[in-house]
Protein backbone atom coordinates (compact mmCIF):
# COMPACT_ATOMS: atom_id res chain seq x y z
CA UNK A 1 0.00 0.00 0.00
CA UNK A 2 1.31 3.44 -0.91
CA UNK A 3 1.55 5.91 1.93
CA UNK A 4 1.52 9.67 2.34
CA UNK A 5 5.00 10.91 1.33
CA UNK A 6 7.16 12.13 4.20
CA UNK A 7 7.24 15.90 4.62
CA UNK A 8 9.58 17.96 6.79
CA UNK A 9 8.56 17.97 10.44
CA UNK A 10 6.57 20.82 11.87
CA UNK A 11 4.98 21.27 15.26
CA UNK A 12 2.13 23.17 16.85
CA UNK A 13 0.78 24.07 20.27
CA UNK A 14 -2.90 23.73 21.16
CA UNK A 15 -3.81 26.51 23.62
CA UNK A 16 -7.01 27.04 25.58
CA UNK A 17 -6.96 30.46 27.29
CA UNK A 18 -4.95 32.86 29.45
CA UNK A 19 -5.61 35.15 32.43
CA UNK A 20 -5.45 38.25 30.22
CA UNK A 21 -4.87 39.45 26.70
CA UNK A 22 -1.32 40.43 27.60
CA UNK A 23 -0.55 36.95 28.92
CA UNK A 24 -2.11 35.40 25.80
CA UNK A 25 0.05 37.56 23.55
CA UNK A 26 3.20 36.71 25.51
CA UNK A 27 2.39 32.99 25.31
CA UNK A 28 1.97 33.27 21.54
CA UNK A 29 5.36 34.96 21.27
CA UNK A 30 6.89 32.16 23.32
CA UNK A 31 5.35 29.52 21.04
CA UNK A 32 6.97 31.29 18.08
CA UNK A 33 10.32 31.69 19.83
CA UNK A 34 10.47 27.96 20.61
CA UNK A 35 10.22 27.16 16.90
CA UNK A 36 6.67 25.87 16.67
CA UNK A 37 5.00 26.58 13.34
CA UNK A 38 1.40 26.88 14.51
CA UNK A 39 -0.73 27.95 17.46
CA UNK A 40 -4.18 26.38 17.46
CA UNK A 41 -7.27 26.80 19.62
CA UNK A 42 -10.03 24.20 20.21
CA UNK A 43 -13.76 24.93 20.09
CA UNK A 44 -15.71 23.97 23.20
CA UNK A 45 -18.27 25.50 25.55
CA UNK A 46 -16.01 25.67 28.61
CA UNK A 47 -13.19 27.80 29.97
CA UNK A 48 -11.62 28.10 26.52
CA UNK A 49 -11.21 31.28 24.53
CA UNK A 50 -13.53 31.67 21.57
CA UNK A 51 -11.20 30.46 18.82
CA UNK A 52 -11.60 33.03 16.05
CA UNK A 53 -10.77 36.20 18.02
CA UNK A 54 -8.13 34.29 19.99
CA UNK A 55 -6.15 33.31 16.90
CA UNK A 56 -6.34 36.86 15.50
CA UNK A 57 -4.86 38.15 18.76
CA UNK A 58 -2.12 35.50 18.64
CA UNK A 59 -1.21 36.47 15.09
CA UNK A 60 -1.15 40.17 15.99
CA UNK A 61 1.39 39.41 18.75
CA UNK A 62 3.74 37.47 16.45
CA UNK A 63 5.38 37.81 13.05
CA UNK A 64 5.66 34.34 11.49
CA UNK A 65 3.50 32.04 13.61
CA UNK A 66 0.64 30.38 11.76
CA UNK A 67 -2.66 30.31 13.65
CA UNK A 68 -5.56 27.92 13.38
CA UNK A 69 -8.45 26.04 14.89
CA UNK A 70 -8.20 22.46 16.13
CA UNK A 71 -11.01 22.08 15.40
CA UNK A 72 -14.15 24.15 14.90
CA UNK A 73 -17.40 22.30 15.52
CA UNK A 74 -19.15 22.63 12.18
CA UNK A 75 -22.60 22.72 13.76
CA UNK A 76 -21.86 25.91 15.69
CA UNK A 77 -21.47 28.07 12.55
CA UNK A 78 -23.25 28.37 9.22
CA UNK A 79 -20.75 27.80 6.37
CA UNK A 80 -21.45 31.22 4.82
CA UNK A 81 -20.57 32.97 8.08
CA UNK A 82 -17.58 30.67 8.56
CA UNK A 83 -16.21 31.42 5.09
CA UNK A 84 -16.60 35.17 5.60
CA UNK A 85 -14.78 35.06 8.95
CA UNK A 86 -12.04 32.77 7.65
CA UNK A 87 -11.35 34.98 4.64
CA UNK A 88 -11.07 38.12 6.74
CA UNK A 89 -8.88 36.41 9.36
CA UNK A 90 -6.55 35.28 6.59
CA UNK A 91 -6.31 38.88 5.39
CA UNK A 92 -5.80 40.31 8.87
CA UNK A 93 -3.08 37.74 9.66
CA UNK A 94 -1.23 38.25 6.36
CA UNK A 95 -2.06 34.76 5.14
CA UNK A 96 -1.29 32.77 8.27
CA UNK A 97 -4.63 30.99 8.83
CA UNK A 98 -5.02 27.20 9.01
CA UNK A 99 -8.74 26.37 9.12
CA UNK A 100 -9.46 23.22 11.15
CA UNK A 101 -12.92 21.68 11.00
CA UNK A 102 -14.68 18.77 12.69
CA UNK A 103 -18.13 17.25 13.09
CA UNK A 104 -18.57 17.74 16.85
CA UNK A 105 -18.99 15.02 19.46
CA UNK A 106 -20.04 16.46 22.84
CA UNK A 107 -23.80 16.16 23.28
CA UNK A 108 -23.72 18.38 26.37
CA UNK A 109 -22.60 21.32 24.22
CA UNK A 110 -25.44 20.74 21.76
CA UNK A 111 -27.87 20.64 24.68
CA UNK A 112 -26.50 23.93 26.04
CA UNK A 113 -26.98 25.61 22.65
CA UNK A 114 -30.37 24.04 21.97
CA UNK A 115 -29.08 22.20 18.91
CA UNK A 116 -30.13 18.69 17.89
CA UNK A 117 -27.38 16.12 18.40
CA UNK A 118 -27.73 13.95 15.31
CA UNK A 119 -25.99 10.62 14.85
CA UNK A 120 -22.39 10.74 13.67
CA UNK A 121 -23.09 9.94 10.02
CA UNK A 122 -25.48 12.89 9.77
CA UNK A 123 -23.03 15.27 11.41
CA UNK A 124 -20.26 14.16 9.03
CA UNK A 125 -22.56 14.56 6.01
CA UNK A 126 -23.43 18.07 7.18
CA UNK A 127 -19.73 18.85 7.56
CA UNK A 128 -19.17 17.60 4.00
CA UNK A 129 -21.74 20.04 2.62
CA UNK A 130 -20.25 22.83 4.70
CA UNK A 131 -16.75 22.17 3.38
CA UNK A 132 -18.04 22.30 -0.21
CA UNK A 133 -19.64 25.69 0.42
CA UNK A 134 -16.70 27.13 2.36
CA UNK A 135 -14.11 26.10 -0.23
CA UNK A 136 -16.19 27.49 -3.09
CA UNK A 137 -16.68 30.83 -1.34
CA UNK A 138 -13.01 31.11 -0.40
CA UNK A 139 -12.05 30.44 -4.02
CA UNK A 140 -14.08 33.49 -5.02
CA UNK A 141 -17.09 31.74 -6.52
CA UNK A 142 -20.59 33.12 -6.38
CA UNK A 143 -22.24 30.18 -4.67
CA UNK A 144 -25.67 28.70 -5.12
CA UNK A 145 -25.97 25.41 -3.29
CA UNK A 146 -28.94 23.13 -2.70
CA UNK A 147 -28.04 20.35 -0.30
CA UNK A 148 -29.82 18.23 2.24
CA UNK A 149 -28.54 20.36 5.14
CA UNK A 150 -27.67 23.77 3.66
CA UNK A 151 -29.14 26.09 1.06
CA UNK A 152 -27.21 29.09 -0.29
CA UNK A 153 -28.39 31.41 -3.03
CA UNK A 154 -26.07 33.63 -5.05
CA UNK A 155 -23.59 34.49 -2.32
CA UNK A 156 -20.00 35.71 -2.73
CA UNK A 157 -17.58 36.95 -0.08
CA UNK A 158 -15.31 39.97 0.18
CA UNK A 159 -12.43 40.27 0.80
CA UNK A 160 -10.83 37.18 -0.68
CA UNK A 161 -8.31 35.36 1.55
CA UNK A 162 -4.61 36.05 1.07
CA UNK A 163 -3.84 32.35 0.55
CA UNK A 164 -5.10 31.01 -2.74
CA UNK A 165 -7.15 29.12 -3.64
CA UNK A 166 -7.94 29.08 0.09
CA UNK A 167 -6.19 28.75 3.46
CA UNK A 168 -5.12 25.18 4.26
CA UNK A 169 -8.09 23.18 5.47
CA UNK A 170 -7.62 20.60 8.20
CA UNK A 171 -10.30 18.04 8.97
CA UNK A 172 -9.90 15.97 12.10
CA UNK A 173 -11.42 12.79 13.46
CA UNK A 174 -10.98 9.11 14.10
CA UNK A 175 -13.92 7.35 12.42
CA UNK A 176 -14.01 5.93 8.93
CA UNK A 177 -16.56 8.38 7.50
CA UNK A 178 -14.87 11.57 8.67
CA UNK A 179 -11.40 10.35 7.67
CA UNK A 180 -12.76 9.51 4.22
CA UNK A 181 -14.12 13.06 3.96
CA UNK A 182 -10.79 14.46 5.15
CA UNK A 183 -8.84 12.36 2.67
CA UNK A 184 -10.90 13.70 -0.24
CA UNK A 185 -11.41 17.34 0.81
CA UNK A 186 -8.71 18.41 3.27
CA UNK A 187 -5.17 19.63 2.85
CA UNK A 188 -4.31 18.30 6.32
CA UNK A 189 -5.79 15.08 7.73
CA UNK A 190 -5.76 15.21 11.53
CA UNK A 191 -5.74 11.88 13.35
CA UNK A 192 -7.15 12.09 16.87
CA UNK A 193 -6.66 8.48 17.97
CA UNK A 194 -9.72 8.49 20.23
CA UNK A 195 -13.38 8.15 19.28
CA UNK A 196 -15.69 9.79 21.80
CA UNK A 197 -18.89 7.78 21.95
CA UNK A 198 -22.18 8.27 23.81
CA UNK A 199 -22.15 11.99 23.14
CA UNK A 200 -18.60 12.52 24.40
CA UNK A 201 -18.89 10.42 27.56
CA UNK A 202 -17.34 7.14 26.36
CA UNK A 203 -13.86 6.70 24.87
CA UNK A 204 -12.87 4.18 22.22
CA UNK A 205 -9.10 3.64 21.96
CA UNK A 206 -9.20 1.37 18.91
CA UNK A 207 -7.53 4.03 16.79
CA UNK A 208 -4.93 4.91 19.43
CA UNK A 209 -2.57 2.01 18.83
CA UNK A 210 -0.04 1.45 16.08
CA UNK A 211 -2.32 -1.17 14.52
CA UNK A 212 -5.31 1.14 14.72
CA UNK A 213 -3.30 3.85 12.99
CA UNK A 214 -2.34 1.37 10.26
CA UNK A 215 -6.05 0.73 9.72
CA UNK A 216 -6.89 4.43 9.48
CA UNK A 217 -4.14 4.97 6.94
CA UNK A 218 -5.67 2.16 4.87
CA UNK A 219 -9.04 3.94 5.00
CA UNK A 220 -7.40 7.13 3.74
CA UNK A 221 -5.61 5.26 0.96
CA UNK A 222 -8.81 3.49 -0.11
CA UNK A 223 -10.58 6.74 -0.97
CA UNK A 224 -7.72 9.07 -1.92
CA UNK A 225 -4.83 7.05 -3.30
CA UNK A 226 -4.49 9.46 -6.23
CA UNK A 227 -3.95 12.52 -4.00
CA UNK A 228 -1.80 11.08 -1.23
CA UNK A 229 1.15 13.21 -2.31
CA UNK A 230 -0.90 16.37 -1.62
CA UNK A 231 -1.86 15.45 1.95
CA UNK A 232 -0.18 16.38 5.21
CA UNK A 233 -0.85 14.08 8.18
CA UNK A 234 -1.28 15.50 11.66
CA UNK A 235 -1.51 13.90 15.11
CA UNK A 236 -2.70 15.58 18.30
CA UNK A 237 -0.36 14.18 20.97
CA UNK A 238 -2.24 13.28 24.16
CA UNK A 239 0.83 12.88 26.38
CA UNK A 240 4.42 14.14 26.16
CA UNK A 241 6.59 13.03 29.07
CA UNK A 242 10.34 13.51 29.00
CA UNK A 243 11.74 10.74 31.18
CA UNK A 244 14.65 8.35 31.60
CA UNK A 245 12.26 5.44 32.22
CA UNK A 246 9.74 5.30 29.40
CA UNK A 247 8.72 1.72 30.23
CA UNK A 248 7.62 2.68 33.76
CA UNK A 249 5.64 5.68 32.49
CA UNK A 250 3.99 3.52 29.83
CA UNK A 251 2.83 1.11 32.52
CA UNK A 252 1.33 3.99 34.52
CA UNK A 253 -0.50 5.38 31.48
CA UNK A 254 -1.83 1.95 30.50
CA UNK A 255 -3.45 1.67 33.92
CA UNK A 256 -5.22 5.00 33.27
CA UNK A 257 -6.34 4.00 29.77
CA UNK A 258 -7.84 0.51 29.81
CA UNK A 259 -7.77 -1.65 27.75
CA UNK A 260 -4.44 -0.34 26.42
CA UNK A 261 -1.27 -2.25 27.30
CA UNK A 262 2.14 -0.67 27.96
CA UNK A 263 3.21 -1.85 24.50
CA UNK A 264 0.17 -0.11 23.00
CA UNK A 265 1.15 3.12 24.76
CA UNK A 266 4.77 2.94 23.62
CA UNK A 267 3.78 2.31 20.01
CA UNK A 268 1.03 4.92 19.78
CA UNK A 269 1.66 8.00 17.60
CA UNK A 270 -0.40 9.96 20.16
CA UNK A 271 2.06 9.44 23.02
CA UNK A 272 5.68 10.59 23.21
CA UNK A 273 7.74 9.19 26.09
CA UNK A 274 11.46 9.04 26.79
CA UNK A 275 14.55 11.17 26.69
CA UNK A 276 14.79 13.87 24.06
CA UNK A 277 16.94 11.55 21.94
CA UNK A 278 14.41 8.72 22.27
CA UNK A 279 11.50 10.97 21.33
CA UNK A 280 13.39 12.32 18.31
CA UNK A 281 14.08 8.80 17.06
CA UNK A 282 10.51 7.66 17.67
CA UNK A 283 9.17 10.56 15.63
CA UNK A 284 11.49 9.68 12.76
CA UNK A 285 10.35 6.05 12.86
CA UNK A 286 6.70 7.07 12.91
CA UNK A 287 7.14 9.38 9.96
CA UNK A 288 8.75 6.53 8.06
CA UNK A 289 5.90 4.15 8.92
CA UNK A 290 2.88 6.42 8.56
CA UNK A 291 3.99 9.68 6.95
CA UNK A 292 2.88 11.75 9.97
CA UNK A 293 5.02 14.88 9.98
CA UNK A 294 2.89 17.50 11.77
CA UNK A 295 2.47 17.04 15.51
CA UNK A 296 0.51 19.27 17.90
CA UNK A 297 1.11 19.21 21.66
CA UNK A 298 -0.79 20.84 24.50
CA UNK A 299 0.43 24.12 25.95
CA UNK A 300 1.37 22.54 29.29
CA UNK A 301 4.26 20.65 27.67
CA UNK A 302 5.43 23.14 25.06
CA UNK A 303 8.57 24.04 27.05
CA UNK A 304 9.54 20.43 27.79
CA UNK A 305 8.98 19.51 24.14
CA UNK A 306 10.95 22.53 22.92
CA UNK A 307 14.29 20.67 22.55
CA UNK A 308 12.60 18.14 20.25
CA UNK A 309 11.22 20.98 18.12
CA UNK A 310 14.69 22.54 17.96
CA UNK A 311 16.12 19.23 16.68
CA UNK A 312 13.46 18.30 14.14
CA UNK A 313 11.52 21.34 12.88
CA UNK A 314 12.05 21.60 9.13
CA UNK A 315 14.10 18.39 8.96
Amino acid sequence: MARVPARPFRFGVNMRSAPSGAVWAEAARRVEALGYSTLTVPDHFSDIYSPMPAIVAAAAATTRLRVGTLVLNNDFRHPVLLAREAALIDVLTDGRLQLGLGAGYMKSEYDQAGLPFDRGGVRVARLGESVTIVKSLLRGDTVTFEGHHYHVTGHAIHPRPRQQPHPPILIGGNGRHILALAAVEADIVALTGITFSQGGVGRDFSGFTAEGTDERLRWIHDVASERLDTLELNALVQRVIVTDDRAKVAEELARQWPPLTPADVLGSPFVLLGTVDEIVESLRRRRERWGISYYVVFEQVMEAFGPVVARLAGA
